[in-house]
């Protein structure tokens, strides 16, 4: 099985918990089936909250007045966490203040593919806002964490002041709409096969066999 070609599309936000977990249980499938090394993953945007102020919001009045109020927070919070374990990831939640807009980090992911080091970044993002509680919509923040996986900070600073990569990321959230998304994850192997949700393990390994079949 290790032998055959596999393309994984993923579409996600940066700000959502179960797709740093799909992304730990799909890494999870493709060593279980040695795929690892010849699998080609691609991040692709969603936008989960697309019409998000640009300098973000309060996270606390964000998530009590979109779910219900603070036990309900608490309740999500608690749920993800322990699935969170079983990933690996150590969310702190108690530490992000912010609900950002999500718009300039996909454009960095964008900008970190055609670096080749698009996977590098989005683990740094993930792991900047869920366990360090950075805010990802602040352009330092994305300089810092691009430079920490890899990229040349200067020149993450210097194409956040322009337009690259605008057009492409708003064409690659169109794609997504017309695939039919409505949450995230959703991942797309071989352009067949979809998984949606953070499914488990088993289901992306079956995923990635249907997907070679």
């Amino acid at each position: 099985m290790s032998g055959t070609a596999l393309t994984v599309d993923v579409y996600s936000d940066v700000v959502c918990p179960w797709c740093y977990i799909g992304k730990r249980r799909l890494e999870q499938a493709l060593e279980s089936v040695q795929a690892q090394e010849r699998a080609r993953v691609f991040w692709r945007p969603f936008q989960l909250n697309p019409t998000m102020p640009a300098a973000g919001m309060d996270r606390r009045v964000y998530l009590e007045t979109k779910f219900g109020g603070p036990g309900e927070v608490q309740a999500i919070h608690d749920r993800i966490t322990v699935a969170g374990v079983s990933a690996g990831i150590e969310f702190a939640f108690g530490r992000i203040t912010r609900t950002p807009n999500t718009f300039d980090a996909h454009r960095l992911v964008w900008f970190a593919q055609q670096q080749g080091r698009q996977d590098a970044v989005v683990e740094a993002l993930f792991h900047g806002y869920f366990t360090d509680g950075v805010n990802v919509g602040e352009a330092d923040a994305l300089i810092s964490l691009a430079a920490g996986a890899g990229l040349d900070a200067a020149a993450v600073g210097r194409f956040l002041q322009t337009k690259d990569g605008v057009d492409a990321v708003r064409q690659e959230e169109a794609r997504g709409r017309q695939l039919g998304i409505r949450g995230v994850p959703y991942f797309v192997l071989n352009g067949k096969t979809v998984v949606s949700g953070a499914q488990p393990v088993e289901t992306f390994v079956e995923a990635i066999a249907q997907a070679r079949a």
